[in-house]
C-alpha cells in the first residue's frame, strides 16, 4: 500500500521540480545515473561471490575482530553497505555463518561505507571525474558482452564505477547551476529542531533511493555548492545512516528467522548510533574540528569535515555496541522466534539466497542434511533403535542386542510430519536455482537432488521392512529371529557410521568403511548365499518366513546403497576424490560383483579400483 502511494508522490515532486528549474533535471539525472551505477557494481560483485567468498567467510568469521574486518574491507571494495548487508543475510540464512558473526560484519560494513564519503569529498569534487567516467564506460560495456563470467563481472564493475563518476559529475554541476535560481540554504534550520528535521529528511531520502551512499553523495555535492549548511548536512548524514537499514529489512522479508534477526540487529545498531550522534552533536563537532586541524584540513573545507564526522560517529557506535553483541543476540533470539509448525519446514531455503547460486547450493546441502536428520530419526525408530543411541558412542554388541520390547511405529505419520513437505520444498527450490547456473553448478544440483531422493527411498524401504521386523524380532523361532537381528544390526551400524561422517577429520576413510558395510550387507543376502534354501530344506523356517526374509533383504540392500550414495554427496568435501562421479577408490556395483564372483570361485579377495582391497 505504501509503495503504491509513494511512487506517484515521487513523480509529482520531480515533475514540480523540473517545472521550477531545468537544473533540477541535472541533479535528478545525476542521482539516477549514480543509482544505476550502484546496480551495475552490485551485479559485477555478485559474479565473484560464489565459492571463493563462501570459503573466505568460513575462515574470517570465527572471531569478532575478523567479522568486523571482513565487513569493513568488503564494503570499502564494493562501496555498498546495503549489498554487504543483503549478502550477509543470505549467508546467515544459508547457515554459512552464525548470528554473532553476521552482526560483526554489519558493524564493520557501517564503518566501511564511510570510505565513500572520503573518496567523494577528497577526490570526486576536486577532480573532473567525468573525464575518467567515459573510458570506464566504454571498456566496461565491452567486457559486459564477453562470455567469461569473470570478464563480464569485471565489465559490470568498471561500467558501474563509470556511471557513479558520471552521476557525481551531474549532481555537482546541477547544484552549482541550481543556486543561481534558488538558494536552498535559505531554508536552513538551526538548533535541535533543524537537527531532527534534517535527520528525518535523510531517512526519507535513503528509503526512497535505497542507498545511503547515494544520499551521502547528494549531501556532499549540495554542501560543496553551498545549497545546505554544514550543520544540516551532518543531520542529513545521520538520517541516511538510519535509513539504510530499510534495505536490510526488505532483504530479510524473504529470509528465515536468522535473516530477520540480523536485520533487527542492523536497525538497533543504526538507531543507537544515530541517537548518540544527535545527543552528543556538540562534542562530535568539537572533536571533528580538533581532528581536522591535526590532519591539516582547512577550517572551511566542510565536505572533508563531513567525511570525518561520518567516520567518527560510526566508529563511536561500534565502540558502544561491541560489548553488547552477546546480549543483543540473546534478545533477538528471545523476541524473534521461529514459528512452530505441525510439519517440518525448510530452515535454510529462502529467497535471499537465490541470487547467488553457490550460496543457494550450500543452503540446499544444509537443508538436505536437515532432511537426513529427520529421516535418521524415522529410520532409527523403524529399526527399533533410539536415534540418540545410533548417534552416540555405541558398541557393536549394543547394536546387535535385541530390544527389550519391539515397538511398531507409525512411519506413515512420521513421514508426513518430518519428511514429505520438506522433500517437496527442496525439489521445488532446486528447480528455481537451476535458472542461470553453470554446467558445474547444475551437476552439483543434480547430485543433491539424487541425494534427497535416496534419503526418501530409504525411509520408504524401512517402512516396508518394519512390519516383518516387529513380527520376527519377537518370534519364538530362533533362526528367523537371528536373521532379522542381523539385518537390523547391519543397518544400525551403517547409520551409526554415517552419523560420524559430518564431524570426522577423515571422512574419506569413513566413506570406505561405509562401502565395506554395503558389501557386507550384500554378502549376507540370504538368496545369494543359499542360506534360505538350506533353512527351508532343514525346515528351520517356513516358506512364508523365507519369502519375507528375501524381500526384506532386498529392502536392506537398497537402503544401504541409497544411504552410502547420499553420504558421499552430503558429507564428503567437494575436493575429495571419492566424491567424483566415477569414484576411484570407493566401491561401485562392478567391484561388488567382482568380489562375489571371486568368492564363489574360491579366489582371494578381489582388488577394487584404486588398489583398495
Amino acid at each position: 500500500m505504501l509503495r503504491k502511494i509513494l511512487l506517484p508522490v515521487i513523480f509529482v515532486i520531480l515533475a514540480y521540480g523540473f517545472w521550477i528549474s531545468p537544473d533540477v533535471k541535472d541533479i535528478a539525472a545525476g542521482v539516477a545515473i549514480f543509482l544505476f551505477g550502484m546496480l551495475f557494481l552490485e551485479q559485477g560483485f555478485k559474479a565473484f561471490t560464489g565459492g571463493t567468498l563462501e570459503n573466505l567467510l568460513k575462515r574470517t568469521t570465527d572471531k569478532l575482530w575478523k567479522s568486523l574486518s571482513f565487513g569493513v574491507i568488503t564494503t570499502t571494495l564494493m562501496q555498498s553497505s546495503s549489498l554487504v548487508s543483503v549478502i550477509t543475510i543470505s549467508f546467515l540464512s544459508a547457515g554459512l555463518i552464525g548470528l554473532a558473526a553476521g552482526i560483526g560484519i554489519i558493524f564493520g560494513a557501517n564503518l566501511g561505507t564511510t570510505t565513500g564519503a572520503w573518496l567523494i569529498a577528497g577526490f570526486g569534487l576536486k577532480v573532473k571525474i567525468s573525464a575518467f567516467a567515459m573510458p570506464m564506460l566504454v571498456f566496461g560495456i565491452i567486457l559486459v558482452f564477453q562470455s567469461s563470467k569473470a570478464l563480464k563481472g569485471a565489465g559490470y564493475i568498471l561500467a558501474g564505477l563509470g556511471f557513479l563518476f558520471l552521476g557525481i559529475h551531474y549532481m555537482k554541476e546541477g547544484f552549482e547551476a541550481f543556486k543561481d535560481t534558488i538558494d536552498l540554504s535559505a531554508y536552513a534550520i538551526p538548533g535541535l529542531r533543524g537537527l531532527l528535521i534534517f535527520a528525518l529528511l535523510g531517512i526519507i531520502a535513503t528509503v526512497i533511493m535505497q542507498s545511503s551512499h547515494a544520499t551521502l553523495v547528494l549531501i556532499i555535492t549540495a554542501l560543496a555548492a553551498g545549497q545546505i549548511t554544514y550543520e544540516n548536512a551532518l543531520a542529513l548524514s545521520i538520517g541516511a545512516n538510519v535509513g539504510t537499514t530499510i534495505t536490510a529489512i526488505l532483504g530479510a522479508m524473504g529470509s528465515n528467522v536468522e535473516g530477520r534477526r540480523l536485520a533487527g540487529a542492523h536497525l538497533v545498531f543504526n538507531l543507537v548510533t544515530g541517537i548518540v550522534a544527535i545527543i552528543l552533536i556538540e562534542q562530535f563537532l568539537a572533536t571533528v574540528n580538533f581532528l581536522a586541524e591535526k590532519a591539516g584540513i582547512a577550517n572551511d573545507d566542510y565536505t572533508l569535515k563531513l567525511a570525518v564526522f561520518h567516520t567518527l560517529f560510526n566508529l563511536t557506535g561500534i565502540i558502544i555496541m561491541l560489548p553488547f553483541i552477546s546480549p543483543l543476540v540473546k534478545l533477538l533470539e528471545l523476541v524473534l522466534k521461529p514459528k512452530k509448525r505441525k510439519v517440518s519446514e525448510p530452515r535454510y531455503l529462502n529467497d535471499s539466497v537465490l541470487e547467488m547460486p553457490d550460496t543457494a547450493i550450500e543452503a540446499i546441502n544444509k537443508e538436505i542434511r536437515h532432511l537426513f536428520d529427520n529421516a535418521f530419526d524415522v529410520i532409527a525408530f523403524g529399526l527399533n533403535y533410539n536415534p540418540d543411541t545410533l548417534r552416540g558412542d555405541v558398541s557393536p554388541d549394543e547394536l546387535n542386542r535385541l530390544p527389550d520390547k519391539v515397538h511398531k511405529i507409525d512411519i506413515d505419520a512420521l513421514y508426513d510430519r518430518k519428511i514429505k513437505f520438506l522433500y517437496s520444498e527442496i525439489n521445488a527450490f532446486i528447480s528455481r536455482v537451476q535458472t542461470g547456473t553453470s554446467a558445474e553448478q547444475n551437476e552439483e544440483l543434480y547430485r543433491l537432488r539424487m541425494a534427497s531422493r535416496d534419503i526418501v527411498e530409504s525411509v520408504k524401504a524401512v517402512k516396508h521392512l518394519q512390519k516383518n521386523m516387529v513380527r520376527y524380532l519377537a518370534s519364538p523361532n530362533a533362526e528367523i529371529r537371528d536373521q532379522y537381528r542381523n539385518i537390523r544390526s547391519q543397518l544400525g551400524t551403517l547409520m551409526h557410521e554415517i552419523s560420524r561422517m559430518e564431524e570426522s577429520e577423515d571422512p574419506d576413510l569413513l566413506m570406505l568403511s561405509l562401502d565395506n558395510l554395503k558389501v557386507s550387507i550384500r554378502r549376507n543376502d540370504v538368496l545369494t548365499t543359499g542360506v534360505i534354501d538350506e533353512k527351508i530344506r532343514q525346515r528351520l523356517i517356513t516358506a512364508e518366513m523365507a519369502t519375507s526374509l528375501m524381500n526384506d533383504n532386498a529392502y536392506a540392500i537398497n537402503m544401504a546403497d541409497n544411504l552410502v550414495e547420499m553420504a558421499g554427496v552430503l558429507f564428503l568435501p567437494k575436493e575429495s576424490i571419492l566424491r567424483d562421479q566415477d569414484r576411484v577408490i570407493s566401491l561401485n556395483e562392478r567391484d561388488i560383483e567382482t568380489i562375489f564372483e571371486d568368492e564363489s570361485t574360491g579366489t582371494e579377495s578381489a582388488k577394487v579400483s584404486g588398489g583398495v582391497q
